[in-house]
């Protein structure tokens, strides 16, 4: 009997002891944020995979892969983010184009020649599932982006006669006008609207979920195919990779608007806001009045219920928002500070927090930046790890306030420079009031305190002071110095 009594404890204390699997994050998506990385230009961990690298050339590889990516997975779990989107990781094709003026290769992932296999230079399914597992284990979604749209140029199913009645090509001269049938970029496209095709490609890209154990798909050029496809990719990714399965879709132009005719149906979760970029970066730089600006925030709010905007301030697509206002950090850093103060889900595009300007294409896909460390590509690329400080700081903040995720939007105080609005969250009873003055004044404004806030200190959440804020019989008054931003709420005990 004891030494039963003693074999049940040694198992009870060796599963103990046990490493447990990462539980996959279960926060609601609305309350996530995303940083977005293009692997090829973050770290390289592996070099025996670098192949056609060359660093100095502008649409080469540049060698980051997977296995980078994952050993230095803390400097982007530190920021406070919640999700990571990374590129199209299936075998891209192995030559360039030179439609740019200069070689152009894939290694943003987009030119897919063999969607059975992840590119090598990339890294290996294995290293797909550890950055997987290793994400979870911080408590950080997966986004793998995809594409059904198109194939890469000169791809195999384009050169192989059994897959060559897939997809419209210029070679053939099928391309059509619009936005179903046309080569978008002359990229052979895809005929979904075929059985075999879509099965083919909802087979390729659903298995590589289902083996990864990725939080959701990123959805690459959603209006070039048709709703009939996407309406069956809705209903086989409930079915075989679960309810919460997360879609989140790439309409170029997408607002709250564009977006609907793809929310109503309930084909995506969520899509990308192309308005917000040039919205906000026009009122830190002074064109048009403030209550033009605080009404553009709060139509945003007027997306379809139970389904999200997610905005940016740069991408791989579009020219970066530091480069945009010149570089001028004092601008930048109140783009950033409305970015994480209103509705929708943040994406930060890669080196944006620590100052990578990026610029036009291509130059806006350069290496991610990083200082004294030696680590390939961007060794010795500066940073400002000042501007990091205060993501980390707005991050937290966010994160801290459901108001900021999930609350209503209320303008205070809408003429002048001096922005002020209020985030309101009924079922938490938060409040959070943030002030952004995009003059080169100091200016001050006095609003009705919300009724959250009560007889509470109120206190500025960027410094913990209540210098410059004033209260007396139900009113608040603040005061922001010029260029700057202030956000306040109750202070916690």
């Amino acid at each position: 009997m004891h030494a039963i009594v003693a074999l049940l404890a040694a198992l009870l204390a060796a599963c103990a002891a046990a490493p447990k699997a990462p539980v996959r994050p279960s926060r609601p998506w609305s309350e996530d944020i995303v940083y977005f990385v293009l692997v090829d230009r973050f770290a390289d961990g592996d070099p025996t995979n670098d192949a056609n690298v060359d660093r100095k050339a502008k649409g080469a590889f540049h060698g980051g892969d997977l296995k980078g990516l994952i050993a230095n997975l803390d400097e982007i779990a530190s920021l406070g983010v919640t999700a990571i989107w990374v590129n199209p990781l299936v075998k891209n094709i192995e030559g360039h184009v030179d439609g740019a003026g200069f070689p152009d290769w894939a290694y943003h992932g987009y030119w897919a020649d063999d969607f059975t296999r992840l590119d090598p230079r990339f890294g290996t399914e294995e290293d797909l599932r550890r950055l997987v597992e290793a994400c979870h284990a911080r408590g950080i979604k997966v986004l793998l982006d995809v594409v059904y749209n198109h194939a890469g140029y000169d791809s195999r199913y384009l050169r192989d006669p059994k897959t060559r009645h897939w997809l419209r090509s210029n070679i053939v001269g099928d391309c059509g006008d619009d936005d179903l049938t046309s080569c978008l970029a002359g990229l052979p496209d895809f005929k979904t609207e075929l059985p075999e095709v879509a099965k083919f490609l909802l087979d390729a890209q659903l298995g590589w979920a289902k083996r990864s154990g990725i939080d959701g798909f990123r959805l690459d050029t959603v209006k070039h195919v048709d709703h009939p496809f996407w309406q069956e990719h809705r209903k086989r990714t409930r079915a075989e990779l679960g309810p919460d399965f997360f879609l989140l879709g790439e309409v170029w132009g997408g607002d709250a608007d564009v977006l609907d005719p793809w929310f109503e149906p309930d084909e995506l979760d969520a899509g990308f806001d192309f308005s917000f970029q040039g919205s906000v970066l026009g009122f830190v730089q002074g064109r048009g009045r403030t209550v033009a600006f605080n009404r553009y925030l709060e139509k945003r709010h007027k997306v379809r219920r139970g389904h999200l905007l997610a905005h940016f301030l740069s991408s791989h697509d579009v020219t970066g928002a530091l480069y945009q206002l010149k570089g001028d950090l004092e601008l930048f850093r109140l783009a950033v500070a409305l970015q994480f103060t209103t509705a929708g889900i943040p994406v930060i595009y890669y080196g944006e927090e620590v100052a990578r300007l990026g610029g036009e294409w291509p130059e806006n896909r350069s290496d991610m930046p990083w200082g004294s460390r030696n680590l390939q590509p961007g060794a010795a690329l500066p940073r400002d790890d000042d501007l990091r400080r205060d993501y980390q700081k707005l991050i937290g903040i966010r994160r801290a306030h459901p108001a900021l995720s999930r609350g209503d939007h209320v303008g205070l105080s809408t003429e002048g420079d001096l922005y002020v609005f209020a985030r309101r969250d009924a079922r938490s009873g938060d409040a959070v009031v943030v002030a952004v003055n995009r003059g080169r004044e100091a200016a001050s404004a006095s609003f009705a305190a919300p009724e959250e806030w009560r007889s509470a200190k109120i206190v500025d959440l960027i410094d913990g002071s209540a210098s410059g804020l004033a209260a007396g019989a139900g009113t608040m008054t603040i005061t922001v110095a010029p260029r700057r931003f202030r956000i306040i709420a109750a202070a916690t005990r």
